[in-house]
This record gives C-alpha cells, structure tokens and sequence, in this order.
C-alpha cells in the first residue's frame, strides 16, 4: 500500500485556466509569446517568437496543442519541434521547454481579456 500513484481525478481535474495572451522568457532571451484558448481540459493556439529563440526552437510562429491538468499545463509544437510543460499560478507560468536542449520558461500573462473571469 505504499505507492503514491494518483488517482484519475487528480489527472484529470482541471484547476487553472490558460486562456490569453502570455509573454515573457525563454532561457536567457525575452521574446517568447503564447496566445493561448483552453475549453475544459484541451488547450490550443499559437506562438511567436524571433531571433535567436526562433532558431533554438526550429520556428518564429506556429500552432500549439496542449492540455491542462491540475496546475500542470503540458504542450507541442503541432509539427513536433518543440514541447514543454510548466506549472500556472494565476497569471504566471514557470517551467521548461525541450527544444535543441531544454530551456526555463517564464511566461507572465500579459492579456486576460479572454480569459474568464475569477
């Protein structure tokens, strides 16, 4: 009885919402944007970004997919060249992103106009 595994609930309960406009740092460079809409626990949208993210990343723009569980929201890049996960609090999210390497992520929410109300 010793193992932690949690349950379907905890996997599924969705806890924080993502939805708008979220820009900020990847690595050591400011010019990371994810504009975001998430329905139930499915998240889609796109990204931007430019100079030397862009080439770290394999992209300057694209579609994203993803899903939230908890406060954990888990991406893609939909052609496959990058993914990531990073922790939501309110309007902040913290994590990483694997591209050519893994980088930290810190994405402050800087347009909730679309997001729903708390």
């Amino acid at each position: 009885m010793g193992c932690a595994q949690k349950d379907w609930i905890d996997r599924t309960l969705v806890t924080e919402n993502v939805t708008g406009a979220w820009a900020g740092s990847m690595g050591a460079m400011d010019d990371l944007r994810f504009d975001l809409k998430q329905e139930g626990a499915r998240v889609a949208g796109s990204f931007r970004t430019g100079g030397r993210s862009a080439s770290l990343i394999g992209a300057s723009s694209g579609a994203l997919e993803g899903s939230v569980a908890g406060d954990v929201f888990t991406f893609k890049e939909a052609r496959g060249m990058f993914q990531g996960e990073a922790t939501v609090s309110s309007d902040e999210m913290k994590g990483q992103i694997h591209a050519t390497r893994p980088f930290s992520l810190n994405l402050p929410r800087v347009d909730a106009s679309s997001a729903p109300p708390r």
